[in-house]
Formats: C-alpha cells, structure tokens, sequence
C-alpha cells in the first residue's frame, strides 16, 4: 500500500502567484545530488481530488486546479509551511501514483 500525501490549489496559484517551479527544480536537484529517486509529481486537474472526502471545497467548475503529490509527508508538511494558500490531504492506493 503506498500513502501519497499531496498540496493542491488552483493553477493560478500555483503557476503564476508562487515560484512553484523554483521550488520543484531545487527539490529536484537536491534529490539528484543525494542520488535519491523522484518522489513528488506536479499535477495538472488532478482527478483523484473527485474522489475524496467532501471536507476540500474544490466544487468551482470555473477554476482549474493543480496539485503536488510525494511520498514524502515531510516534503508536503513543509509545503504547507511556505505556500500558505494550499490544501493539503493524503491518500493511500495499492497501485504507484501515475500522473493524469
């Protein structure tokens, strides 16, 4: 069973509003320099977040979303800490996370 964690917000948001991009190319480098294997996708309209709790409210049809999904709870915890204007959950799954 594999626990995906994961921080989403509108895609405004993520691409224009923060350095979303910095921070995944720093966290990419990173992972490189510690030969560490990729944990985290950035997601375009993630379609798992249809079939979570009610407790998110992305029901805006108007507005499209994004979302960060790692293996790392850490990584996505710290997320929180430095975006501020993100949700953030988890999701367990038996099969590994493929990017939609």
């Amino acid at each position: 069973m594999y626990n995906y964690h994961f921080a989403f917000a509108s895609q405004s948001f993520f691409l224009d509003q923060e350095p979303i991009e910095e921070i995944l190319r720093e966290r990419t480098q990173y992972y490189n320099s510690c030969k560490k294997e990729i944990d985290f996708w950035f997601v375009l309209n993630p379609h798992f977040l249809s079939s979570l709790d009610d407790k998110f409210n992305y029901s805006d049809n108007n507005q499209s979303f994004a979302a960060i999904v790692s293996l790392d709870k850490q990584f996505i915890q710290w997320l929180k800490l430095r975006l501020v204007f993100v949700y953030t959950g988890s999701f367990s799954s038996q099969s590994v996370f493929l990017p939609s």
